[in-house]
């Protein structure tokens, strides 16, 4: 529609200007034609170089000299009579009404006059009166007939041909915008399609990319939604599933307590009261790990700040000696200035001391280093332990997680997956070396700038070290 509208618009202005030309050209021919003849009348007669005797001789001798366009025709009207310059009109306009009533309306004041013509359509009848002074009587007049039909004619074919290029050019345009719009809407209908199929037990559906346009970045966005939306749902069914499983047990050792519970014992009474109130203290460290784990994927769960290497591993080993009786050492402390949140950063090199404290015994080394690279930060904390099986290093990093547990263990395997979930809020990731001397190395290794989002959890096997500890 905007583009017939368009082009019926600027066909509407070539008729327009064209139809302004054509009159402005017929009025410059008129203009020439006054200017020639008054010229003529105010020269001499060739035969006698005197002035014009009679209106005769002068409209004679003007027919004679002047060439009229194809469009154009002379009438001089003389005492003598009437007379016209040949054409290929003939003479009979001059039997029409129509021209004869042009006549009478400007034989007194001449001028220009248009009339219709039922012969020759549009005809413009321009009249100019000649006088003599040498001969009063003998007053005449000057026609100029102006035939508009060839150029009116003309334009029309002109405007018919480009009706016609319009038409077809709107059928084409048609088609193409068809086919084009169907082209580039059909992502969206698409997208309708999986946005109704995705329901809360099913986030799996993904909209094919295609293309690089702006409904391909749409497409990208919406699938990236479709991700973070299908991640949240998946923590919340973990979170439920694994606060269900591992609530489940001490549940049931509450209940069977209680069912054998002797209310008249104040002995019984007493043993199963601390019992139970240390299962209820285990099952709040439960769910308080559970609720860190599912606040780790928001953005506000670190508050990164310029935080001073040196201090913080100095700080963290000073707090992890009261861990246990530990021979608590520093491999190595970098120096310069890192954007992380401190207390988690902190909270996480404690969970992995308190984790290699469980894997140690006395006299055993634990040790805590910090080391400053051109892209990345590494903090890691090494034991003289048994180490973590090499099938084992991306497991323990996952939600209770296991490897070879002491006797005493009585942690819920969450510990790690919190250190991951921490690493990954920085951008980084944390994973398992082997060390020298033998044992196991925990080490995070952050970037050195503000982390931009909050990723997924990043757990590396890798054996080698691009910076070494020591």
């Amino acid at each position: 529609m905007l583009t017939g509208l368009a082009m019926t618009g600027a066909g509407v202005l070539v008729y327009t200007l064209e139809s302004a030309q054509i009159d402005n050209d017929i009025d410059q021919q008129i203009d020439q034609e006054i200017a020639e003849f008054r010229q003529l009348e105010r020269g001499t007669d060739p035969q006698t170089q005197q002035p014009f005797a009679s209106v005769d001789s002068l409209l004679d001798l003007y027919l004679d000299r002047n060439v009229t366009d194809d469009d154009e025709m002379l009438v001089a009207y003389a005492p003598s009579g009437a007379q016209r310059s040949p054409n290929r009109f003939g003479e009979a306009i001059l039997e029409e009404p129509g021209y004869d009533a042009v006549l009478t309306e400007l034989r007194t004041t001449g001028g220009t006059a248009v009339y219709d013509s039922p012969r020759y359509r549009e005809v413009w009848v321009t009249l100019l009166p000649v006088e003599n002074a040498a001969d009063p009587t003998g007053d005449g007049a000057l026609v100029i007939v102006n035939f508009l039909d060839d150029e009116r004619s003309e334009l029309d074919r002109t405007l018919r041909t480009y009706a016609v290029i319009t038409v077809l050019s709107l059928v084409l345009i048609t088609f193409l915008a068809l086919w084009q719009s169907g082209r580039l809407l059909a992502p969206l209908r698409t997208l309708r399609a999986a946005a109704s199929d995705i329901t809360a037990s099913d986030l799996s559906r993904r909209i094919p990319e295609q293309g690089n346009d702006d409904i391909t970045a749409l497409t990208r966005t919406v699938n990236g939604m479709l991700d973070r939306l299908e991640d949240g749902f998946e923590g919340q069914r973990r979170f439920i599933d694994d606060a269900g499983h591992e609530l489940r047990t001490p549940l049931t050792v509450l209940r069977g307590h209680l069912e054998l519970l002797d209310a008249a014992s104040p002995e019984d009474v007493d043993q199963t009261r601390e019992l139970l109130l240390d299962e209820v203290d285990r099952m709040a460290r439960l769910v308080g790990d559970l609720i860190l784990l599912a606040k780790s994927s928001r953005p506000d769960f670190v508050r990164p700040v310029p935080v001073d290497l040196g201090g913080l591993t100095a700080t963290v080993l000073a707090k992890a000696r009261g861990l246990g009786d530990r021979r608590w050492v520093a491999d190595s402390t970098a120096s310069g200035t890192v954007v992380v949140d401190e207390q988690r950063i902190t909270q996480a090199l404690l969970q992995l001391c308190d984790n290699a404290v469980k894997h140690t015994g006395p006299g055993d080394t634990v040790a805590l280093g910090s080391s400053y690279g051109v892209d990345a930060v590494r903090l890691w904390v090494r034991d003289t332990g048994p180490g973590v099986p090499v099938a084992d290093r991306a497991k323990v990093f996952e939600r209770f997680g296991r490897s070879a547990m002491p006797e005493d263990d009585e942690g819920f395997g969450l510990g790690l997956s919190i250190v991951a979930a921490i690493a990954a809020a920085h951008e980084g990731r944390v994973h398992v070396e082997d060390p020298v001397p033998p044992g196991a190395r925990f080490v995070i290794t952050l970037p050195t700038g503000r982390p931009s989002t909050v990723g997924a959890a990043t757990v590396s096997t890798a054996e080698e070290d691009p910076w070494p500890a020591s």
